[in-house]
């Protein structure tokens, strides 16, 4: 429902169920491109947005040249958002409330279909830290994500192993 209304999720559940596969999986099905980033303490917000890169030509020239970071996906799996630093939170809080981000000297706009999934883990867990509400404030939905009850779970472990398949994007 998220994506199909143009917004975002944030899936909480401790670390083992799957969250990330669910995004990937679901990006695979509706045929988007899709991204993923590992929140950590030292993340910056240029590993997200993107940077300009100073490129110098064989005729000695030098230009500045964007490089996209992962915001310009259609959709952006932000796993365990709540382990990075306010500045990284914020970077992407732009993005998802504005649909673009700001580099030096410039705005770039995001793609039209640009939907953020992010996991965050329970706040007991080590090294975790309050989503401020600011952060939570452009997310559509808030998923629990809780452990599979004893006989979904026991399915679950006697099915076989699944074969990797590589399914086709649409053109």
């Amino acid at each position: 429902m998220t994506i199909l209304s143009g917004g975002h999720a944030l899936l909480i559940g401790v670390p083992g169920l799957a969250k990330t596969k669910l995004v990937e999986t679901l990006g695979i099905t509706l045929g988007l491109d899709a991204k993923r980033i590992q929140f950590t303490p030292d993340l910056m917000p240029s590993d997200i947005l993107g940077a300009e890169v100073l490129d110098e030509s064989n005729t000695g020239k030098r230009s500045f040249r964007f490089i996209s970071g992962p915001v310009f996906a259609q959709l952006l799996m932000a796993d365990e958002i709540n382990r990075a630093s306010p500045r990284t939170q914020s970077a992407l809080l732009q993005a998802m409330q504005e649909q673009h981000i700001t580099v030096p000297a410039r705005a770039t706009i995001c793609r039209n279909r640009f939907h953020v999934l992010a996991t965050q883990n329970p706040l007991e867990q080590e090294g975790t830290y309050p989503l401020p509400e600011a952060s939570a404030r452009p997310l559509l939905m808030e998923i629990d994500v809780d452990y599979p009850d004893r006989d979904a779970e026991r399915r679950i472990c006697s099915r076989p192993p699944a074969r990797k398949r590589r399914w086709p994007r649409p053109r």
